[in-house]
This record gives structure tokens, sequence and C-alpha cells, in this order.
């Protein structure tokens, strides 16, 4: 294997990742890069403030060595957002006011939906749901390299890229053959493509960076690569992922003035 190849391999410890490569994580089963990346595939993020590291996230709003947002509450906040509890409310900053909530059908569950909510002066309104997959070991609330499992929380989205050109989103887009992804799922599905379009959740990761960049301030082991990307018809590593369609949909909307989230888990957890 020539070495940039060999050293992508290594790297790669989110969506692009496979349960064949050295740190493989968040996303099918079988997939190889067919490009040698910058660093890595995505690095899973911080939540709805930073990465776990104080000041790097929304004003006035700490994250904690999960990633999430501090649990202060934000009087300001209407209400109802989806199905979401007391507690999830809570992490969402309060200077938000886009917020794709991902609720998973169940703890253990690989299919999910996803809605786009806009924040106005009587509350919070729903976009169209969308069909969604996450972890095919579903969530959990303690993420881990290798756990097949998508974390549960409030994260920040900040950076955006793909293999395809910027369709006109407002986020910083990295075009990039780093992208690149070959090889099949976990239900045999090819993984070309999915890529095209991404979202870096910032969990784990440093926001204001590439979704290729692969430095983790949690740690390794917590692990990276956490985006939103193309469906490829199976579940991912630890990734969320959307149709095409939707996810160009997402891409135009999301707004970097308007302090976009990600609420996702199972329904049962953003419950409380």
């Amino acid at each position: 294997m020539p070495v940039l190849a060999l050293l992508a391999a290594a790297l790669l410890t989110g969506c692009a990742a496979t349960t064949g490569s050295p740190a493989g994580e968040s996303s099918p089963t079988a997939a190889t890069p067919t490009a040698a990346a910058p660093p890595a595939v995505g690095a899973p993020g911080n939540a709805a403030t930073g990465n776990g590291a104080p000041g790097t996230g929304a004003p006035g709003v700490e994250s904690t060595t999960q990633g999430r947002t501090d649990a202060g509450a934000h009087p300001g906040t209407p209400a109802p957002l989806g199905n979401l509890g007391p507690r999830t409310l809570a992490l969402i900053p309060g200077n938000a006011r886009q917020a794709v909530v991902v609720t998973g059908k169940g703890r253990d569950a690989n299919r999910s939906e996803a809605v786009l909510y806009r924040r106005t002066a009587s509350g919070w309104e729903a976009g169209t749901v969308w069909p969604a997959r996450n972890a095919l070991n579903g969530w959990t609330d303690n993420h881990l390299v290798g756990d097949l499992r998508s974390p549960i929380g409030v994260f920040t989205l900040s950076d955006a890229g793909g293999l395809l050109p910027d369709p006109g989103t407002l986020l910083p887009y990295d075009e990039s053959p780093g992208f690149s992804i070959s090889g099949t799922g976990f239900m045999g599905e090819p993984l070309a493509g999915s890529f095209d379009y991404v979202v870096a959740i910032d969990y784990n990761r440093v926001p204001g960076t590439s979704p290729l960049d692969w430095t983790r301030p949690l740690g390794a082991y917590r692990g990276g690569g956490i985006w939103l990307h193309v469906d490829h018809d199976g579940p991912t590593q630890g990734c969320v992922s959307l149709e095409e369609r939707h996810m160009r949909q997402l891409l135009l909307a999301l707004d970097p003035e308007q302090h976009p989230v990600i609420v996702m888990g199972d329904a049962g957890s953003l419950s409380r």
C-alpha cells in the first residue's frame, strides 16, 4: 500500500472508516478511501458549544468532557421543539436559531428521522421530516471508537465539505478528493458517493476546520469523524446519513449566523 494511502487509512476514524481500517468507527463497514485525504475523515466534535474545551463554542456556554453543552437552562428558548424533554432542551445554546433534530427509533435501532427547525419569536418552526440512518448498533451517551453507535447529544454544526462542488452553502465548504470512498457497507451496499456532501458534527473535533481534519481534543479513543453525509442505503459506523437531495437542502439552509446545532439520539433519551 502506498505510504499516503496507508496514512489515510490509519487516520480515518469516522464515517469513511471501515471495520477493516485501523481505527475505523463512524460509518459503513468495508469502506476504503480511494484518495489520500488530509488528516482524517471527519472528526467528531463538540457539542453545541465547543469541543469539550472552554471557549471553543457558543458564547456563554461551556462544554463538558463529553463535548456537549452545559446543562444550564435557557429561559428564552421557545418550546415545543419536537418531543425534546427539559434536560435536552437545556443543552441547546440560547443563540441557536437552527436545530436539526435527529430522532432514533430506538436505543439499538439504526433508523431515524431528521427535521430542521427554525427558531422564531413565537417558537420553533418545523420543516419537513426526512428519513435518516445512524450507526449500526444504535445510540450511546458515551461514544468510543469501534462501538458502532452514534453519540447522543447537542452539537454545533460549523463546517461542511464534499467530493462535489459547493452547492451554495453559507458554511465554510472544503471541496476535496479526500472525500472519495469505495467499498461496501454493512448491508453489502456500495459506499461510493457517501461523502459527496458532508456536514461535520462538532463532536470531538476542532470547529472552524475542514471535516477532514483529524484533531481529536477528547482523545482518539473517544472516536471522530461523526458527520451528516449522503445515505448509502445502510447503517453507518457513527454518522447520520440523509438522502442526497435532503443533504443539498440542508446545506443550502444552514446559516452560521443562526448558530445551527444538531440534537441527536434515540427518542427515549431525547425526551428526558
